[in-house]
């Protein structure tokens, strides 16, 4: 066994061995370098982390009220905060 210390300050890091189905294998292996990894074994040290602590899912609701907000910024029927604050003498 041989410990390594991440960069990531995840402090020290054991090697352990992992079987995985070819097709699986294939598949990160078409995949981290594209998504910007800097090395398979941070792609997977990643989805660990993902799967140890799962990102926050936002509801259906919210990512509906996202989507009507980047459509409206996109048609420029927004104003930006500076410029109401500026509008109605409003200071920080």
């Amino acid at each position: 066994m041989s410990t390594d210390e991440d960069t990531a300050n995840d402090g020290e890091m054991e090697k352990i061995n992992v079987r995985v189905p070819q097709p699986l294998l294939a598949q990160v292996d078409d995949t981290w370098e594209r998504r910007g990894y800097a090395s398979k074994s941070e792609f997977i040290r990643d989805a660990l982390r993902d799967a140890v602590n799962p990102p926050t899912k936002l509801s259906d609701e919210a990512l509906e009220h996202l989507a009507k907000s980047r459509a409206q910024r996109s048609q420029e029927e927004t104003v930006p905060q500076d410029d109401v604050k500026d509008r109605f003498d409003i200071d920080d």
